[in-house]
């Protein structure tokens, strides 16, 4: 929000009455249950307005507080953050203090005069390998997770220090130590997910990257591949990330689900007779006419201008199919233009013989 605005008398209470209304509008139709936020860009905030490091992190948090304010209005059960990245253990001795520092500080803010876990009733979990943290930042995380223990009606996974991969390592490492224990243990992939942090969590419906970078930086890449999730990708900064940002994400996201019955939007009519079935005809019919007649749609919807949809592994397959479907029909069309020449240039030869009979004569 531009500095001018927030001076006015009594706009905090504007922006959060303004929450409300439009959380309770979202709530009459489809509502995500799990957003993920990869919360990207807060050192190029910095370094493009000239302030410290710290006062970047420092406003990235406060834009995350705004954010969760919305999706717990708006009756989302779960959200996870990306706080820190094992791979963040790699800046500078001055940044990761500073970060640890502000984890300590935010997280004792939240639960002890924090009104948005009381208003909410959020309970605080941490996903990732603690072990590789300070003794005190430990201490401090325990007790914010105790604190909020019982608090049922929302979750905020926060994730500290996390990557998917090191994930997919404990859940590896410690199915392995349980089927010692049960030889007759059938390992699926049911199994590795009820081994993985997001374990207690809903399936991942959106996820959002800000900052303009379309990659996932190793977070939730086991929860984001099912067709059901929806990758969002913004081309703003964190700290410049808004309420109204994320309001126009879950519209898009609605009107997926609602038109679509999908939250990455229109599903390609291979994929659909492959997963309906050959014998299905009724039900592919009616998801065909329940379309809407407008064919302009490139994987994002217009409604949400300078954000990118849609661009989960079940959306890259799909359009893999579609340029496989082209491909055939230009060779088909090759091949029937080729017989079209044969066909010509036979004629060509019969009416040549015909005129050279005619010139004997």
């Amino acid at each position: 929000m531009s500095e001018w605005v927030s001076t006015f008398p009594g706009i905090t209470q504007v922006l959060s009455t303004a929450k409300k209304v439009f959380g309770r509008i979202i709530r009459t139709g489809p509502t995500p249950r799990h957003v993920g936020v990869i919360m990207d860009g807060n050192r190029r905030y910095a370094k493009t307005h000239k302030i410290e490091l710290k006062e970047g992190h420092n406003m990235g948090f406060e834009s995350m507080a705004n954010i969760l304010e919305l999706l717990y209005e708006s009756g989302v059960e779960c959200v996870t953050v990306y706080a820190f990245s094992i791979e963040n253990f790699k800046r500078s001795k001055y940044e990761v203090e500073w970060l640890m520092e502000l984890a300590k500080s935010k997280l004792q803010q939240l639960c002890q005069h924090g009104d948005l876990c009381e208003q909410y009733g959020i309970r605080i979990r941490i996903l990732g390998n603690t072990k590789l943290l300070p003794q005190d930042v430990q201490e401090i995380l325990k007790e914010t997770e105790t604190m909020t223990a019982n608090n049922k009606r929302a979750v905020l996974n926060v994730c500290f220090p996390y990557t998917s991969r090191d994930e997919m390592t404990n859940a590896v490492v410690h199915i392995v130590g349980d089927s010692t224990k049960t030889p007759q243990l059938e390992i699926t992939e049911q199994l590795v997910d009820d081994y993985l942090y997001t374990k207690d969590s809903p399936p991942l419906d959106i996820l959002v990257r800000t900052s303009g970078t379309y990659r996932l930086s190793d977070f939730l890449l086991w929860q984001c591949v099912p067709s059901t999730c929806a990758v969002v990708f913004v081309d703003r900064l964190w700290p410049d990330f808004r309420a109204w940002d994320m309001c126009k994400i879950m519209i898009n996201w609605g009107f997926n689900m609602y038109w679509y019955g999908h939250g990455n939007g229109v599903i390609p009519t291979s994929t659909q007779n492959r997963l309906l079935g050959g014998n299905d005809v009724q039900r592919r019919s009616s998801i065909q006419h329940s379309r809407p007649s407008n064919k302009r749609r490139s994987g994002s919807f217009d409604l949400v201008r300078g954000v990118r949809s849609g661009a989960s592994g079940y959306k890259r397959y799909g359009d893999e199919e579609d340029e496989e479907d082209d491909e055939d029909d230009s060779n088909e069309e090759d091949d029937s233009n080729e017989e079209d020449d044969s066909n010509e240039e036979s004629g060509d030869q019969d009416e040549s013989n015909d005129e050279d009979e005619d010139e004997e004569e």
